[in-house]
């Protein structure tokens, strides 16, 4: 069973399986958030300075200078995220309790996009007085409070009371994060036709919340109100109705009543914030030349893309969907707002933050595309134009462009506690912020979306192998081909509800495959026929899976093979390296991790297969590793590892390691590398900076970490994935002539994922 859309962020949601959902966020410890230590905490003195006697020092501080809680605790980087679970968006009135997973989701954002910490609040209570209570009652607790999923009118007056009797930044984000957004994608669609804002006529399905601070932005930015025809449940916005919320009267229409059908007539612009399929393609039809229409609601949009385009190939198009160009996504505001708010310690966030944050994103959707952008939604290059009116949530540039325009917009409009003085350090400070590659995996998966390649899993009997082929082929990484037993493999299916049915499925043992086994025997015997094979033996070991699989990526019946899951790691290796063999220039075969940490990815070599390297091998091993590296968008940073620190020791394997940093800065002096080098040496820019000045990695710390031999490699690799926390995508194998990996022993499926994206990215590659 799959479920409906939630949030309505792209097709794929619709691939979601209940089963699914509800294993993620009830695996290993229940949610999606935690709170960890930010100090030391390990030692007896440790826990005295943070708690007692030593907590006494900076509460008495505190208590003289109240500002000084945010020097000496986490309050100016925590938000808290509070609702009642009124109007959550796409399931109504659900109450607090079930509101809590959106909430965490919510929290997951601001972390991931911006670094804010968050606790997520539902509260219990239902009027406007007993929640304002609770909030403010929270205030010296939290840097800001962004408030979501509360039903209208209420929204209005608790965001109001709030604002005003609160000192700390304030945003109930269903208002405002559509409005931002919505905004800035307005002003570049009017841009793009050639259209003033103050002379459209603008029709506004829906009058909730988001409806409502839409159009006041759009006033903001300067759209005449007498041009703007609002619709609610029971019709247009006339002064002749009599039962007119407060809220809705300054966009009361001095008119006689007329439907949406006879509004949209010459209209330019049409924004939807209210219900699916309301809007007809002979209202498009009827709109003025080049019209903009913004269907925005969700699960289903006022008219669908598809439908708007065919109705009027000049219309610019913007809906709530990932799938289709133009996406208004509240993601592009609510975490770069408040970061910029938080940082400069802002009292509120008001209307001249807001239209900042509006402007800033029109501009940047002008700004030419970084390539990661461009990779990410398979696009060959997005430009400012009709289908590319607003950034995408993706675009690593946001988080710098709009928290710098909130927060100078804070210190110019009075409401700044703490200013910024050196705004070059504080947009590098932001860029270094959550890791320069952090996005590497997304790179990885979404290249590999771009042209999917066909994957030969040699252990389909496998309950994860069957769930992560499930995955890559609803996502579209990859086309699973699945061999083994097809009875067994078939019962595995409708056991574990999967949706694998038209996939193929091979059995190398099955009698069907006995031509196809004969026909791999012989040219498996033409490889090896003077290497130990005769031609009975060749086509007897074509029964095997691993050597079947591999005999079908070497005649470019699949594009790749994953194996290993249950199987010694030479098991594949051999006959791998039997069959496709290693590329050209290739000497040998070697093994990578990537290690994905908080301070951004770490490529590890070699991890899995060379014992103790020579000299040659270890320049091969290098510049392996250094071009994989430069196929994910990343330029390497080289630290070549050992005990020794530039000639601190003039041991064997420490000359060794400094005789290959010389021949390769000789092969290739544009390489940035250096060593030999100590690994906490290589990372601490100080000690580099003050004992070797002249060290490549003086500047920036290093990305690709190759190890002395196997031992260490291995060892590292494993005591930061276990120990430090890092999660480990591999293991790579670096040299063949086409795509092989091998699984650890007991690799979960996510992890399986990510190797089949890997291995799609390299055959682009090598395709």
């Amino acid at each position: 069973m799959y479920l409906s859309r939630f949030k309505s962020e792209s097709k794929m949601a619709q691939l979601i399986r209940k089963e699914d959902a509800l294993e993620y966020h009830e695996k290993g410890r229940p949610g999606k958030i935690e709170v960890i230590p930010t100090k030391e905490t390990k030692t007896q003195r440790d826990l005295a300075l943070a708690y007692s006697p030593g907590v006494a020092v900076p509460c008495m501080e505190i208590h003289a200078n109240p500002e000084d809680v945010y020097r000496y605790t986490a309050k100016g980087n925590l938000v808290a995220v509070i609702t009642n679970g009124t109007a959550v968006l796409g399931l109504g009135d659900i109450g607090p309790e079930a509101s809590k997973p959106v909430m965490e989701g919510k929290g997951l954002l601001f972390k991931i996009y911006a670094d804010i910490d968050v606790f997520d609040i539902e509260l219990n209570v239902r009027e406007i007085e007993d929640f304002v209570k609770v909030v403010k009652a929270l205030e010296p607790t939290f840097g800001g409070i962004n408030l979501e999923d509360i039903k209208a009118p209420e929204c209005f007056e608790i965001e109001r009371r709030l604002k005003e009797e609160l000192s700390i930044p304030i945003m109930h984000d269903d208002q405002h994060g559509t409005a931002i957004i919505s905004g800035a994608a307005l002003l570049n669609a009017l841009d793009v036709v050639g259209k003033k804002i103050g002379d459209v006529k603008i029709v506004i399905s829906g009058a909730g919340a988001s409806a409502i601070s839409c159009c006041k932005i759009y006033l903001a930015l300067g759209a005449n109100v007498k041009n703007m025809y609002m619709f609610d449940r029971k019709g247009l916005i006339v002064k002749s109705r009599t039962e007119l919320e407060s809220y809705k009267l300054q966009f009361a229409q001095d008119m006689k009543p007329v439907d949406l059908h006879e509004a949209m007539k010459d209209a330019d612009v049409f924004i939807g914030l209210s219900k699916g399929n309301v809007v007809s393609q002979d209202m498009v039809k009827g709109m003025a030349k080049k019209p903009i229409v913004f269907a925005l609601a969700n699960p289903d949009p006022e008219i669908t893309y598809d439908e708007a385009m065919a109705a009027r190939p000049d219309v610019i198009m913007a809906t709530g969907r990932s799938d289709y160009p133009n996406q208004v996504n509240n993601v592009l505001g609510f975490p770069y707002i408040f970061r910029g708010a938080l940082d400069v310690r802002a009292g509120s966030i008001n209307e001249e933050m807001k239209l900042a944050a509006v402007k800033a994103l029109a501009a940047l959707a002008k700004e030419p595309v970084p390539d990661i952008v461009n990779v990410a939604y398979n696009d060959i290059s997005l430009q400012f134009g009709p289908t590319y009116i607003i950034p995408k949530p993706m675009d690593p540039r946001l988080l710098v462009k709009v928290s710098t325009a909130v927060a100078r917009a804070a210190m110019d409009s009075g409401v700044a506690k703490k200013p910024i003085t050196d705004w070059d350090a504080y947009e590098a400070a932001l860029y270094h912020r959550l890791g320069t590659d952090d996005n590497l995996l997304k790179f990885i998966i979404n290249k590999a979306k771009q042209n999917p390649k066909r994957v030969v899993f040699a252990e389909a009997e496998n309950i994860k192998i069957l769930k992560a082929a499930q995955i890559a082929k609803d996502e579209g990484i990859a086309i699973p081909i699945l061999l083994g037993n097809e009875e067994k493999i078939r019962l595995m299916i409708l056991e574990n509800n999967l949706h694998l049915e038209d996939v193929e499925i091979i059995d190398p043992k099955d009698d069907t495959a006995e031509k196809k086994r004969c026909e791999y025997g012989e040219k498996f015997f033409e490889k090896r026929k003077r290497r130990g094979y005769n031609l009975y033996e060749a086509k007897k070991t074509m029964r095997e899976r691993v050597y079947y699989g591999c005999m079908m990526v070497d005649g470019g019946e699949a594009d790749a093979m994953i194996s290993g899951l249950t199987r010694k790691y030479p098991d594949t290796i051999r006959p791998a390296l039997e069959i496709i063999g290693m590329e050209d220039g290739a000497k040998r075969v070697a093994g990578m991790y990537i290690m994905l940490t908080k301070k951004g990815p770490l490529f590890f070599a070699d991890t899995t297969l060379n014992f103790n390297p020579t000299e040659d091998e270890l320049i091969d091993i290098t510049l392996l590793t250094a071009n994989v590296v430069g196929n994910y968008n990343i330029k390497p940073r080289i630290a070549m590892l050992s005990y020794s620190n530039f000639g601190s020791s003039q041991s064997q394997e420490a000359m060794l390691v400094s005789n290959v940093v010389a021949r390769i800065k000789e092969m290739r002096p544009d390489m940035i590398i250096d060593g030999e080098v100590q690994a906490g040496i290589a990372f601490n820019k100080d000690l580099l900076k003050e004992n070797y000045p002249f060290s490549d990695l003086v500047n920036e710390s290093p990305n690709v970490l190759i190890f002395p031999n196997l031992a260490a490699g291995n060892i590292a690799y494993h005591l930061l994935q276990e120990v430090g926390g890092a999660e480990a995508v591999g293991p790579i194998l670096l040299g063949l002539r086409k795509p092989v990996y091998v699984l650890q022993l007991g690799s979960t499926v996510r992890q399986i994922v990510n190797i089949i994206a890997l291995s799609v990215v390299e055959a682009q590659v090598k395709g």
